[in-house]
């Protein structure tokens, strides 16, 4: 390992300086796809811990119906919109990524342009939104970057190959740019979840969480240093089955 290597890994492996740890109290928070669903739950759980601003971005700036939301307009894959966003919240100290898409297609069998969209969104657009708000993150002290990922980070299913891919490279970029971002201060922090009770998961007729669990279980970890968040216990069990035979992980998975 090279010198800036064994020194990133070091700040990893310890805990925190006190004036690194992320304080939702007073913080300057900005949610994507904040309009409905987990990212408003976002929303208004941290102006209940105390945030001082919080943007709520949508892809056309509508308003959320939640006091001291202030709403932006964000598009993530267009990359004038992403610049046109960071210039407007250069005070941001909080940023959570959790706009997404899921087209539900396979990736030999399905539309590509659906495959595309998967990976633009989920994966190119949430690097476009950390590149044009790391420097900004970077002037306020450092700060956090959150990034919603999925318990398909690890695993597939018939119907999700695009998805599951797209929230594969997700983990992989979170994984990345926490070891590029460590020496400006900045916390990456991922999250996994399984099926949440929302719209993107309408189709699903399985067992589903509250999106306010997920953003409790998120600003929780958060504020105690946390670089990565299991929310559910079907997260942390498909975690805990990838050192096994693949061959036993999708037997059990079938049968559950």
């Amino acid at each position: 390992m090279t010198g800036s290597s064994v020194s990133v890994a070091a700040h990893l492996a310890s805990p925190p300086p006190k004036e690194f740890i992320v304080q939702i109290q007073g913080s300057i928070a900005l949610v994507t796809g904040s309009n409905r669903g987990i990212g408003r739950q976002y929303v208004a759980q941290l102006l209940d811990r105390g945030a001082a601003k919080v943007y709520a971005t949508s892809r056309n700036g509508q308003p959320v119906d939640l006091p001291g939301a202030v709403p932006l307009s964000l598009e993530l894959t267009d990359p004038a919109a992403v610049r046109a966003a960071a210039e407007a919240a250069a005070d941001v100290t909080v940023l959570i990524n959790n706009a997404g898409v899921d087209s539900h297609v396979d990736l030999v069998a399905g539309d590509l342009d659906a495959v595309r969209r998967d990976m633009e969104v989920n994966y190119f657009g949430t690097l476009s939104v950390v590149r044009a708000f790391a420097p900004v993150l970077a002037r306020n002290g450092g700060g956090a970057i959150v990034n919603v990922l999925s318990a398909l980070s690890w695993f597939s299913w018939p119907g999700e190959g695009a998805y599951a891919a797209a929230k594969a490279a997700a983990w992989s970029l979170t994984n990345s740019i926490r070891l590029e971002l460590a020496a400006q201060g900045t916390h990456v922090t991922g999250v996994h979840v399984g099926a949440v009770d929302t719209d993107f998961s309408a189709n699903y007729d399985g067992a589903k969480i509250d999106p306010a669990d997920v953003a409790r279980a998120t600003l929780d970890g958060l504020a105690s240093d946390a670089l990565e968040i299991l929310v559910d216990t079907w997260s942390a069990d498909i975690k805990a089955a990838l050192a096994r035979d693949p061959r036993d992980f999708y037997s059990q998975l079938s049968a559950a």
